[in-house]
């Protein structure tokens, strides 16, 4: 991303009002890929990569909740939503951020406004690129110490922490157990069922929010994580 120049996704099926906000941004210089239809927004924001994604509410074929929803749970990398609406309510815009936008706009808005937000909104992924990971419906956040599943957070610990860490990079490749190991303890291994037994908590924890199996062990090899992507 160039700061003076950002590539922005606007789902909005007003098409005057879409217009001028594509006209506005890219006379700022910033590229603008625009869809009218939430399902169209959203194969837009998980098969391509956007700087900021700003989205309505009010869409024909979805409501705009569903769409961030989705958009969270899919995303490759993680790009920050503004929600656009005229929906003004503090029960609307609660709604929004528990879906997980970042950034709350309602209509009429200026248009200076919403690109300083826009602007603002693009910073925070260089900021947290390098300890948040997102694989489907599982986040991981190294500064924060949080493990999440459809945003809401997992109970883990230190060690079952560094555990996921190493299985969500590998996602959806298995882990070997010696490498998890190494991983975890380093040169000093502990006693031989210790892997075992915190795979066991590891895996009670994330299923009481899966309400599925997700953490698998593969015989003979190690671990593995499934499913993070199944709806």
């Amino acid at each position: 991303m160039q700061q003076d120049k950002l590539s922005i996704l606007l789902i909005e099926d007003n098409l005057a009002l879409a217009g001028q906000i594509t006209r506005f941004l890219e006379g700022l210089g910033w590229l603008v890929d625009f869809a009218d239809r939430g399902q169209q927004g959203m194969r837009l924001a998980t098969s391509q990569q956007f700087d900021v994604v700003i989205l309505d509410l009010n869409l024909p074929d979805c409501d705009g909740l569903a769409v961030c929803e989705h958009i969270k749970k899919h995303q490759t990398r993680i790009t920050p939503i503004l929600m656009l609406t005229a929906r003004d309510g503090f029960e609307d815009k609660a709604k929004g951020f528990a879906q997980g936008t970042d950034d709350y706009l309602t209509k009429p808005c200026d248009l200076r406004e919403l690109a300083m937000r826009c602007k603002a909104l693009a910073r925070r992924p260089s900021l947290h690129s390098d300890t948040l990971i997102q694989k489907g419906r599982m986040s991981i956040d190294s500064r924060a110490f949080l493990v999440k599943w459809n945003n809401k957070p997992i109970k883990v610990t230190k060690v079952g922490f560094k555990i996921l860490k190493a299985l969500i990079d590998a996602y959806p490749y298995p882990v070997a157990r010696t490498d998890l190991i190494q991983h975890v303890w380093g040169d000093e291994p502990p006693e031989s069922n210790a892997l075992k037994s915190h795979m066991y908590s590891l895996r009670k924890a994330i299923e009481q929010q899966s309400n599925k199996p997700i953490l698998k062990t593969i015989s003979n090899l190690g671990y593995q994580l499934q499913g993070l992507d199944d709806e």
